[in-house]
């Protein structure tokens, strides 16, 4: 598929997507959401794909939602249904970044802020260089950061969201590691490089189906307690356990060999 917004390439099972609006900081334009939701929907199907790496094209990663754009809702009237509407599929972008049944890596030069961050929240491992910017500024244009709140304080926690929501706070990447949004501060672009070589290494021992289960079963912890937790777990353990993938990852281990995905 042909995008406008965003650069996309395939390398051994690992899927890297650029989001390729330079001249505006890679701001998140309606066009940007659609094919970013596109391409993620797409890695989510592929079952040949491994991971996917989320950076930006140029020296930002992502300045949030572009708010040129944001003019058109003002000259379409005030339909409260029609904003609402719109607001929800920036939801469904970072919604999909979280549930991807695929290892999500997400590095960051230059900035992330509203909903660049509200991304960064979502993925599974986060590297950032050590002078990245970072905010949630959204509050000092007069609108709430209403899609990523519930992706930002399930990663920093309630109290810290709060502060930062509330207070339009900046920092660095090295404060970022702090507060646990990022996992690993490189220097600068050539240490994320390098973040994500071991990354993929990482990943690539791990069975991709049972990477998907586990994944699963980890989100579930949020609506799940008690005995319907349990079953849940059990299913997912049974379902993997007895999976062409898990008798090959039991032989390979009794044959005292590598499995076949990490050959």
């Amino acid at each position: 598929m042909t995008y406008q917004t965003i650069l996309t390439d395939e390398d051994d099972g690992w899927l890297t997507i650029r989001l390729n609006r330079p001249e505006v900081r890679n701001a998140l334009s309606e066009e940007m959401v659609v094919e970013l939701t596109a391409a993620l929907k797409a890695a989510a199907a592929d079952p040949e794909l491994r991971g996917v790496t989320l950076r930006g094209e140029g020296p930002v990663f992502c300045a949030g939602g572009d708010l040129k754009g944001f003019q058109s809702i003002f000259q379409a009237g005030n339909d409260v249904n029609a904003v609402a509407k719109s607001n929800e599929s920036g939801g469904e972008l970072f919604t999909l970044i979280n549930e991807l049944p695929k290892f999500v890596l997400i590095l960051v030069q230059g900035a992330a802020m509203a909903g660049g961050f509200g991304m960064v929240c979502a993925a599974d491992a986060v590297a950032v260089t050590k002078d990245a910017k970072f905010a949630l500024a959204e509050t000092t244009l007069g609108i709430p950061p209403a899609q990523i709140a519930p992706f930002v304080a399930d990663r920093l926690g309630l109290r810290t969201t709060r502060r930062l929501m509330l207070s339009a706070a900046r920092f660095d990447g090295v404060e970022a590691e702090k507060l646990g949004l990022a996992d690993y501060v490189a220097e600068d672009v050539a240490g994320l490089d390098a973040v994500e070589a071991e990354v993929r290494r990482g990943v690539k021992r791990c069975a991709p189906g049972a990477n998907a289960i586990t994944k699963d079963i980890l989100l579930k912890t949020r609506t799940l307690s008690g005995a319907d937790m349990r079953a849940y777990a059990g299913r997912g353990f049974a379902t993997a356990m007895l999976s062409e993938e898990g008798r090959e990852g039991i032989a390979s281990f009794i044959e005292k060999r590598k499995p076949r995905w990490n050959a």
